[in-house]
């Protein structure tokens, strides 16, 4: 497969017509009609549907690009570590929703900002995919929470290690975090990941039966509900960071006090292992007194 063509068939996916996509590569839009065709006799399959407009791809075409996307990053960070240049080319950066908030986009702009050449693309998911995704090279790392057991050929580095809060609208006054939890409204963070997980098992430990008022998928919304006051809930040390912080409530969650860890997932012997390092210790660096540097 000539890489050329591999690159002509992403530039049609990502501006969805031939003849912008000949404006990219610098071909007319009868090369690029070429290409694919050839593309399409070397690999014996069928990319596009050219009676729909735009053309779409065909199952053995969304393969295809997967593919091509898969070789042209493989090409792109080998001559990038063959020249030298480790702090350019692109990152394949996976994340849950979760994970350390607004710690990550902070990153990646800092990245951006102190080394230029190097593109990072962020995508979002559930960490059972990311951690798929990192061990079959579909993706460079992913920042997920910490796992009981991983694949042998990834490793996971802590960079964050934070205590958990219960959360009260800036009104209440009770102290007691046992009698908050069991007599206070409780808006219960309500979604398959570690986070979720070890907040519903301490509660259960501690013997507390919670007086749900909701359940919310995403942090920042609970924080915002318990602002507003519709009731108290538990949440990770980074979600009360932001300027409205002190109104709410704080009190430590569990006993002995419940912490978590987030860290960065990574096939070991990773090539571009040096990307990934320096982006650690970023991340430990905003994390402040709760960051864990790598040993």
């Amino acid at each position: 497969m000539d890489t050329r063509q591999l690159k002509t068939l992403v530039a049609i996916t990502t501006y969805r017509t031939f003849s912008k996509a000949a404006d990219i590569v610098g071909l007319t839009p009868s090369a690029v009609s070429q290409q694919i065709q050839a593309l399409e006799s070397e690999l014996n399959v069928k990319i596009f549907e050219r009676a729909s407009r735009p053309p779409s791809l065909t199952t053995e075409g969304r393969q295809v690009l997967e593919l091509a996307k898969e070789i042209l990053h493989l090409e792109e960070n080998t001559i990038a570590g063959l020249k030298g240049r480790k702090m350019s080319g692109t990152i394949r950066l996976g994340t849950v929703r979760t994970s350390a908030l607004n710690l990550l986009p902070q990153a990646v702009v800092a990245m951006h900002d102190k080394y230029p050449a190097l593109k990072i693309n962020l995508r979002v998911g559930f960490s059972s995919s990311m951690i798929s995704d990192v061990a079959s090279g579909r993706l460079d790392a992913a920042v997920v929470a910490e796992h009981v057991s991983l694949p042998p050929q990834l490793r996971w580095s802590p960079f964050l290690h934070e205590p958990l809060w219960i959360i009260a609208p800036e009104t209440v006054t009770e102290r007691d975090p046992i009698h908050l939890l069991g007599s206070y409204p409780f808006v219960r963070f309500a979604t398959n990941v570690p986070l979720s997980n070890l907040i519903d098992t301490e509660i259960s430990r501690l013997g507390v039966v919670t007086l749900d008022v909701a359940e919310i998928d995403t942090i920042g919304a609970i924080v915002t509900c318990v602002r507003q006051g519709l009731g108290i809930s538990v949440v990770p040390h980074s979600a009360v960071q932001s300027p409205d912080a002190d109104r709410v409530v704080k009190l430590p969650f569990g006993n002995p006090h419940i912490t978590r860890r987030i860290g960065i997932v990574e096939r070991i012997n990773a090539p571009r292992g040096e990307v990934i390092e320096r982006l650690h210790a970023l991340l430990a660096d905003l994390c402040g007194e709760y960051g864990v540097w790598r040993e």
